[in-house]
């Protein structure tokens, strides 16, 4: 099955589309890190660089899946929540990808506040489009932590299909098991140069991160977020006022800090997807992405919806 994803970033959504059985046609961003990130891990996606707003996608008219991460400050409650009315809300050129493009399915992501009461009407006006579209929406709210990922990190996804495959769509069902704890994700990496704290400090981190936030190129540099998400990284034993360039050495005494790559595997990469650019840049990236095994439960749950329609078909044929 073929996809093509918009506003793709550092490629979570791409990687976790990847592992459940997608092919990507084109993905599509704007920004010049996020574009070499993706072309040093997979040299084979055709990653082209520039404004969503300026993209045809009638070339490639048929593939099975829209995707995207449309940028979320129109509706975060770290932005001033402008909507519509906010000049990066890229949910109306999804609109027109859908209708250039006529996937089977289309998968959207965004922050909570997008559920907020305020933005109901906006809601049902994009609902309502899609559906003129002859496409079934439906939307959720998913935790990463019941995916596996050790984060909290809620996203909301929608998902919208054409009439007949809606019947045969179920969204994920979270994982049995507990999501891995900070401490027993990082416990390696803490103690990459020898650390002698490593392990009781892992001991005191037993619980899942607060939601790592990334920021923007005009607000938030390599921190772990605002003062409330910085308490909550103190109570699990992390300075989290700046991002460290190397894991604590042998005799380190105070608070460590979080490495770009700690941050990442937090976000659910695995160890072999690197980030270009500096730190900051590194970090932003990590902070905005879409965790994979997220997006690839979703993307497992379209591909199963794939196939149940062809076997319907072939039994009713």
């Amino acid at each position: 099955m073929t996809s093509v994803e918009i506003c793709a970033g550092a490629g979570g959504q791409s990687l976790g589309l990847e592992r459940a059985g997608f092919g990507h046609e084109a993905l599509v961003e704007i920004d010049d890190a996020c574009c070499a990130t993706l072309r040093l891990n997979r040299p084979q996606w055709n990653v082209l660089h520039g404004d969503v707003t300026k993209f045809d996608g009638r070339p490639f008219r048929g593939v099975e899946l829209l995707a995207g991460g449309v940028p979320c400050p129109p509706f975060s409650v770290a932005g001033k929540q402008l909507g519509a009315k906010d000049e990066r809300d890229l949910f109306p050129e999804a609109l027109r990808l859908t209708d250039e493009i006529r996937p089977r399915a289309v998968m959207l992501e965004n922050v909570r506040g997008f559920l907020d009461p305020d933005f109901e009407g906006y809601r049902k006006r994009l609902f309502a489009q899609f559906r003129k579209l002859g496409y079934q929406p439906d939307i959720r709210l998913l935790h990463a932590s019941n995916y596996g990922v050790p984060q909290l990190r809620p996203r909301v996804v929608i998902v919208a299909l054409r009439t007949d495959d809606a019947e045969h769509f179920a969204w994920p069902e979270q994982l049995a098991s507990p999501a891995p704890t900070v401490g027993d994700t990082l416990l390696d990496l803490m103690a990459a140069n020898g650390w002698h704290g490593a392990p009781a400090w892992a001991a005191g981190a037993q619980a899942v991160a607060p939601t790592i936030v990334g920021g923007s190129k005009k607000h938030g540099g390599p921190d772990l977020g605002p003062s409330r998400a910085r308490k909550a990284w103190a109570q699990l034993g992390v300075n989290g006022g700046t991002i460290a360039d190397l894991a604590p050495d042998r005799d380190f005494t105070e608070i460590p800090k979080l490495t770009v790559r700690m941050v990442a595997r937090i976000q659910g990469f695995p160890d072999d997807w690197h980030f270009t650019g500096r730190k900051t840049a590194a970090y932003r990236q990590v902070g905005n992405a879409f965790p994979p095994p997220v997006a690839e439960a979703v993307g497992r749950s379209i591909m199963q919806m794939f196939e149940l329609a062809a076997r319907r078909t072939v039994m009713v044929a």
